[in-house]
């Protein structure tokens, strides 16, 4: 006589592991989340940018140092982006794939730059603003030059590449389905909109430091992307099925009797 077990539903549950490619959204989610991170570098790095004479001002640096830790945090998980998302994007195109990640490491790369430009300006505020017969307009120069590196790093590492990758990963997410399309379509569309503003900021058509609000759109669809995949993950398509396939054990799938 056959015996039939029964296993309560909710020990069953517990039982069911993550699949690969809900960790693999998890973790782009919660980095995509984390570049976030240096929003506040818009207030705390004002005083040093807005104040010609900081350099031999006296007060604080202490929102300049949180500044530069907040974008490196950024700048590393913007490569965590990429990194996670690869072995997925790749299954729908590996060339434009491989391209969004040389495109985040490049965007860390310069963002990187600018931090090491603000944080030399404060080492030479340190040894040399407030030392005793330290030429100040020499100084003025200098911390100047150091402010206009940063914000053309700036405006090449966080305004123009973050449109590039919204074209690069927009056009897979678009493609894969593996996200609602109207996520994509707001990168997407945002994309041309900040390209635009920064081409005529190069050009002198307009101030540099102007495309803050063209870049509310790419912002946007970088921020919906990163909860969709903290809350959802990615939608069923035949890209998760293969991928989660390939990296079951043979002894967790269905075998027929």
């Amino acid at each position: 006589m056959a015996t039939t077990v029964q296993i309560p539903a909710t020990k069953a549950a517990k039982r069911i592991p993550m699949t690969s490619t809900r960790k693999t959204a998890l973790v782009a989610g919660v980095c995509y989340l984390i570049t976030f991170v240096s929003i506040p570098t818009l207030a705390l790095y004002r005083p040093v940018l807005n104040n010609r004479d900081w350099i031999i001002s006296s007060g604080g640096h202490t929102g300049v140092l949180v500044g530069g830790f907040l974008e490196v945090i950024a700048a590393l998980a913007a490569i965590g982006t990429a990194v996670t998302l690869y072995p997925v994007v790749k299954r729908q195109n590996e060339g434009v794939a491989l391209g969004f990640v040389a495109a985040r490491v490049l965007e860390a790369v310069m963002i990187f730059t600018g931090v090491v430009s603000l944080l030399s300006l404060v080492t030479l505020r340190q040894d040399l603003g407030a030392a005793a017969g330290s030429n100040a307009a020499a100084l003025v120069t200098t911390g100047a030059a150091h402010v206009a590196i940063y914000k053309w790093t700036f405006l090449l590492s966080q305004s123009i590449m973050p449109a590039i990758n919204a074209l690069l990963l927009g056009s897979l997410m678009y493609r894969s389905r593996l996200v609602p399309r109207i996520i994509p379509v707001v990168g997407l569309i945002g994309a041309p909109f900040l390209i635009c503003t920064v081409i005529a900021t190069l050009f002198g058509g307009m101030k540099l430091g102007s495309p803050e609000f063209a870049a509310v759109p790419v912002a946007a669809w970088e921020f919906s992307l990163g909860v969709w995949l903290v809350v959802k993950g990615f939608r069923p398509s035949p890209i998760t099925a293969a991928i989660d396939a390939a990296r079951t054990p043979p002894a967790c799938q269905d075998v027929a009797v």
